[in-house]
């Protein structure tokens, strides 16, 4: 079947069948995409909020406003529970499911929830943040894959970087919701409680949609996940998917083996895949994206600007560009595909990253006109995000659900997640020692240079994946790690 790109639209055709492929063509796949992305929303939130609810946490506990390994531990948290989820959200979706995996990320958020606003002192706090980060965990793995396996190859990049358009909003909203609740009493223990109520919306929604038709497939019930794929293509497409499917689930039973964590290492094309997949996510963490969400307004200020009402407003404008770069980037990810989106935002990441240590360097070098200079530094952060988010923010997310085989996608996407999660505290831990270590310039000059090296690690080791089917995806890597030289690089370049 051949697909060809419509200049200047959101969809595809199929050229046998001359039917359109668009984001809005069936309701019920934007349905599951957006309750599965219910979980991005928790995702960004709770990665948003805790910043301006940090404040008032100081003011309800002395022990805390003195002790700053209490604030790192209250924001620190929810990262290790998320590292932990992430770790066990690969074997929870494998073995029970997409659907499974969701209705128990939701549960344990909620609690999570409900023991932040309730706690009586900071280590019931801390309690709390631990099992919203598990909740956030399990979700970061669970929703970019279940969107992925119920989302026509053609706009899958597109309805997966929906997932990211919701940690961006989640992210916004978390910063829309501290200021609401700033005049309230117990302002925080608001701000942390109300996130619970998303997570209850999905928990409910999601019992009325059905499992992953692919892991169904593979799984358990043929006939149901014909079913729910007879809602998702149309008659001229279903018996194709089907009988993809069945040759997957044939190749599954040939290997006659169980998969084992040691598996992705020892089979090259398993260890290709995750390289490229678990490199994706600790570049978008190491090239800084996490050091400007949580640390804006202290960057703001580091640049002359010492306002906190001025500060707090140009972090604001910040996640909201986050989120509308977002939608940019849902947009050209199935049109200018994700290696080509992910190699012009990395460009703009490093010279934005250069502007932002030369504002620094002339800051620190002169007592003159340090506004001017300030300014110059606020450019440059907004620079970032328009380059960072509609390139790196949504395709690493989109490629990890793209190029592992069926039996280990969860496993890996499980993995790369954790390797996400990591690099993330280790960004969020040691942003601000570095900049008083090394100074502020310094520190943004080391971050493009890290930019330089996902830039090359980009363009050498991990391949375009727009438009193309599961099983596509499994024989390129297969042919990449033993070279059988059938020529499936050249598909890639037509393809994209």
């Amino acid at each position: 079947m051949t697909i060809i790109s419509l200049p200047g639209s959101s969809g595809y055709l199929d050229a046998s069948n001359n039917r359109k492929v668009s984001y809005f063509s069936n309701p019920y796949v934007l349905g599951l995409t957006f309750v599965a992305g219910i979980g991005g929303l928790l995702f960004g939130y709770d990665t948003g909020v805790i910043s301006g609810a940090l404040l008032y946490i100081k003011d309800d506990f002395p022990e805390v406003n003195q002790s700053s390994f209490l604030q790192e531990t209250i924001v620190s948290m929810a990262l290790v529970g998320a590292m932990i989820g992430a770790a066990a959200g690969g074997w929870i979706n494998d073995y029970f499911g997409r659907k499974k995996a969701t209705l128990s990320a939701d549960v344990v958020f909620l609690l999570g929830s409900v023991v932040m606003a309730a706690a009586p002192d900071p280590y019931v706090l801390i309690l709390g943040r631990l099992l919203v980060g598990l909740g956030v965990g399990i979700a970061s793995v669970t929703a970019p894959v279940y969107i992925a396996e119920a989302s026509p190859s053609e706009i899958r990049g597109g309805l997966v970087s929906t997932n990211v358009l919701m940690i961006t909003g989640g992210q916004f909203l978390s910063y829309l919701v501290n200021l609401a609740f700033t005049e309230v009493p117990g302002t925080w223990r608001w701000m942390l409680g109300v996130a619970g109520v998303p997570a209850a919306i999905q928990f409910v929604l999601m019992l009325f949609l059905p499992e992953s038709p692919r892991w169904l497939y593979m799984k358990r019930d043929k006939s149901e996940a014909a079913t729910v794929l007879a809602k998702i293509y149309d008659p001229y497409r279903l018996e194709e998917e089907i009988d993809q499917l069945a040759t997957a689930l044939e190749e599954e039973r040939l290997r006659k083996q169980a998969v084992s964590y040691l598996d992705v290492f020892r089979k090259k094309e398993i260890r290709l895949a995750f390289f490229a997949g678990a490199g994706l996510q600790a570049f978008q963490q190491f090239t800084g994206i996490n050091t400007v969400m949580y640390y804006s307004p202290t960057i703001v200020q580091m640049a002359g600007f010492k306002s906190n009402q001025l500060a707090l407003l140009l972090s604001l404008i910040v996640a909201l560009m986050n989120a509308m770069g977002t939608v940019v980037g849902i947009y050209l990810i199935d049109h200018f595909g994700r290696k080509k989106l992910a190699l012009t935002s990395l460009s703009g990441v490093i010279v934005s990253l250069i502007l932002l240590a030369v504002a620094f360097f002339l800051e620190s070098s002169t007592s003159g006109n340090v506004g001017a200079y300030g300014w110059i530094a606020v450019i440059g952060l907004a620079l970032y995000i328009a380059f960072f988010a509609p390139g790196m923010g949504p395709v690493p997310w989109t490629v990890n659900s793209e190029i592992y085989p069926e039996s280990y996608r969860g496993m890996c996407g499980g993995m790369s997640a954790t390797v996400n999660w990591i690099s993330n505290l280790i960004v969020a831990q040691s942003f601000l020692s570095l900049a008083e270590a090394v100074g502020t310039g310094v520190t943004f000059l080391i971050l493009a240079v890290i930019a330089v090296m996902a830039f090359v690690f980009v363009a050498v080791f991990v391949p375009e994946t727009k438009g193309l089917s599961f099983e596509e995806m499994e024989k390129i890597w297969k042919e990449k790690a033993w070279g059988n030289g059938s020529g499936k690089e050249p598909l890639l370049e037509s393809r994209s």
